[in-house]
């Protein structure tokens, strides 16, 4: 017989466990529920607020840069790019090889979406493809279901207008790599870049990436369970950054380029009323378009090797011997040491002997060119006058004298200091630190020429020259002439200026007034004078101007050994040098040029100056007469 007493009160009493069981649970529950709810509900709350809610950095618009009439030689276009989220992904190489097929991914695009990889955070969108065509993305448009992670954004790309003719001046931008994010991080600058893909590597772009750049913004979006964008919570608009204006003339700019093809050979020309450069041409060059976004490895290797080496910036980087370009800085130390007067007479047989040795040093005119006072030695380029008065002066007063001028340092122009070669400027201590060997008296003889140990830099060669100008007043060579920021009234056409940091001279160089006016007028008779080595050049000019020429060897002729450029390879041939300015009394441009294995310095470097000067004091009309301008003076 059942007991359905007992049955019952073990039913109650399981009934009651249960009832006691599910209050507890209820209690456990609203105690959680509690702690979500009320407690912990600020974490909880953005927690779950990060799971949907993504702060997107937005790049800021980097500025232009203009040339000082208004041209733009550095703008922004519009294109599009394809990017991925590799971590939300599941098969990388599966969606890339249906990606091959949609908008004709390259393997070198995936090579390169690897390594930028990289420098991206988790679950962040990482370029796949740039510059998509209308095309690709129109089929992308038809197949975008396939491909949940992946988007089309637009991008502003970097374009320079006029390619390889201001690379060297501009420089360019490029994506940003291990070594820029370190730079950023020991400047407290990664959060400004945290949209940004690319930055200024290299010349004016890299100088003055700080005022290009500008501020970044941000917005606060929700997005779906795919990464979508469903909804605009925040934003914050990036601060874009400023527009520059550079000192640059870009049709003189474009003209010197026309003058030089297919030379290697650097110009700067530049304004010695205030040290703007007016042009700066370095040839050859490349195109800064291939560097933007990052340039292929068969591209980059092809410009490595050219032996031609148009990476190279001749005007900045080049350090050749200026030969007789320094025989006027010369003239102003021997002239403030007493080493010579005015009316001092020096007798040139041909050659000049060192005291007590049987070493001669010749001089370019064999015959010699009798007595030689500072005019002549100047217009004729005598170099038997200067061996005399570099002997007399001796390393350390010529050391002393041309630091003063800007030889052996950087002009400070404003280019990253690693762009910028100081050269060398010889002296006793330099050779014992470079040569491990003492300073002889013989070495001093061809540094009174401009050769032996000495180098300079063309951008060097046009300080000194303005310097000489302005009777020892020193202006830093530039490229900015304004900043956005610096324009104080709203005409465009006729903008009021703050002024810059550069219009104000720097240093001055104590000496007599009359000692510059004399070599200046040794100058003039260089291009003027009845036995000028430039006088054949400059027959028929408009204007008046004054000038040097140089001709610096490549390699020592031996004692009794006549130099022939027929009969020597063209690697070894003399470098052609010209330093020039105009007019000849109130000087709107000065010009330092070389001309590699280009020769003698008066028939070829003056010829190029005789043009650039011609063009930018006459203008176009000066084209017919630059090709009648093409006879040759004496040899320097």
């Amino acid at each position: 017989m059942r007991d359905h007493s007992a049955e019952t009160n073990l039913f109650l009493r399981r009934a009651l466990f249960a009832f006691v069981g599910i209050i507890i649970l209820i209690i456990i529950l609203l105690c959680n529920l509690a702690d979500l709810q009320i407690a912990n509900f600020s974490y909880y709350s953005t927690k779950s607020n990060n799971n949907r809610i993504e702060t997107i950095p937005i790049p800021p618009s980097r500025g232009m840069i203009y040339d000082r009439n208004g041209t733009p030689l550095a703008i922004n276009n519009i294109t599009y790019q394809l990017n991925i989220i590799p971590d939300k992904t599941k098969n990388l190489n599966e969606q890339f090889e249906q990606l091959k097929k949609v908008v004709d991914l390259t393997d070198e695009d995936i090579e390169n979406f690897q390594k930028e990889r990289l420098n991206y955070r988790s679950h962040r969108p990482v370029p796949l493809k740039e510059n998509l065509t209308k095309e690709q993305i129109a089929r992308f448009v038809v197949d975008q279901h396939r491909f949940p992670f992946v988007s089309i954004v637009k991008i502003q790309h970097r374009y320079y207008p006029y390619g390889a003719s201001l690379t060297h001046i501009l420089g360019y931008i490029s994506k940003i790599n291990a070594n820029d994010k370190k730079r950023l991080e020991e400047q407290n600058k990664t959060s400004n870049y945290v949209a940004t893909l690319n930055i200024g590597k290299m010349g004016v772009e890299r100088y003055y990436e700080d005022v290009l750049h500008g501020t970044a913004g941000y917005e606060k979006v929700e997005v779906n369970s795919r990464g979508r964008i469903v909804r605009l919570l925040e934003q914050h608009p990036p601060q874009a950054g400023e527009d520059i204006y550079l000192s640059i003339n870009l049709k003189l700019q474009q003209y010197i380029e026309q003058l030089l093809v297919g030379r290697k050979a650097a110009v700067v020309a530049i304004d010695p009323n205030n040290g703007e450069i007016l042009a700066m041409v370095s040839s050859p060059s490349y195109d800064s378009n291939d560097f933007v976004g990052g340039i292929s490895s068969a591209k980059y290797n092809e410009l490595l090797h050219d032996p031609n080496k148009p990476l190279f910036n001749r005007a900045l980087l080049g350090a050749y011997p200026p030969a007789s370009t320094v025989k006027p800085f010369i003239s102003i130390a021997a002239l403030s040491e007493g080493i010579i007067t005015p009316k001092s007479i020096i007798y040139d047989p041909g050659s000049w002997q060192l005291p007590n040795s049987e070493r001669r040093y010749r001089d370019w005119l064999r015959s010699g060119h009798g007595n030689v006072d500072v005019l002549k030695a100047l217009e004729e380029s005598v170099d038997t006058y200067f061996y005399q008065v570099a002997y007399d002066l001796g390393i350390d007063r010529l050391n002393l004298w041309m630091t003063k001028f800007g030889y052996g340092q950087r002009t400070g122009i404003d280019i990253s200091p690693n762009e910028e070669a100081r050269a060398v400027l010889p002296s006793r201590e330099w050779k014992i630190r470079r040569h491990k060997k003492p300073w002889l008296q013989g070495d001093t003889i061809p540094v009174g020429i401009g050769q032996g140990y000495w180098t300079t830099t063309p951008i060097q060669m046009a300080k000194a020259l303005t310097t000489l100008i302005n009777n020892g007043k020193t202006y830093t060579p530039h490229f900015l002439l304004y900043k956005k920021s610096d324009i104080l009234n709203s005409n465009e056409n006729h903008p009021e200026i703050n002024p810059t940091k550069y219009e104000e001279p720097n240093d001055l160089i104590d000496v007599k007034s009359n000692y510059w006016d004399l070599v200046k007028e040794g100058m003039h008779k260089v291009m003027f004078g009845s036995r000028g080595t430039a006088r054949k050049i400059y027959l028929g000019t408009q204007y008046q101007a004054a000038g040097k020429s140089g001709t610096a060897q490549v390699y020592g002729l031996k004692e009794n050994e006549s130099y022939n450029a027929h009969k020597i390879p063209e690697h070894l041939r003399d470098h052609a040098l010209f330093i020039a300015y105009a007019p000849y009394d109130k000087p709107k441009i000065a010009l330092a040029i070389v001309l590699e294995n280009g020769g003698g310095g008066s028939s070829n470097g003056g010829a190029v100056a005789r043009k650039i000067l011609d063009f930018y004091l006459l203008g176009d009309d000066s084209k017919e007469l630059n090709n009648s301008s093409s006879n040759t003076g004496h040899e320097d």
